[in-house]
């Protein structure tokens, strides 16, 4: 079971970014998927999450109507679309993927599997 993420970057206030993470077939069977990031000295955090139809997707506050999260189960692909990136945003994000039905989308132990994660860096 393989997730690597990518697509992080330094950009500036106001920029866009997409974020991929890439999925070995054996885990996009799983029943979600995850986005989430950890800036320094600080826990790691719920941003987005998608269900297995991608029908169903879940935000954190801080980025709802900025932040757009989608997959695709022929690609073993997720994707998170970044608009109006602001400094707050910076950190290391991780995807991450959940197997175990009814786990709730937004505490990281939900989670199964990570990436290594991929830095997001916006300068004001």
């Amino acid at each position: 079971v393989q997730l690597q993420a990518s697509g992080g970057g330094l950009v500036q206030a106001g920029d866009s970014l997409r974020l991929s993470c890439t999925a070995s077939k054996r885990t996009s069977s799983n029943n979600g998927m995850g986005w989430f990031r950890q800036a320094p000295g600080k826990e790691r955090e719920f941003v987005a999450a998608v269900g297995w139809s991608a029908s169903r997707t879940y935000y954190a506050d801080s980025v709802k109507g900025r932040f757009t999260i989608s997959r695709d189960n022929a690609k073993n692909m997720v994707y998170l679309q970044m608009n109006s990136l602001a400094p707050e945003d910076t950190g290391v994000y991780y995807c991450g993927a959940r197997q175990r039905s009814g786990s709730y989308y937004a505490t990281v132990p939900s989670y199964d599997y990570w990436g290594q994660g991929t830095q997001v860096t916006v300068s004001s």
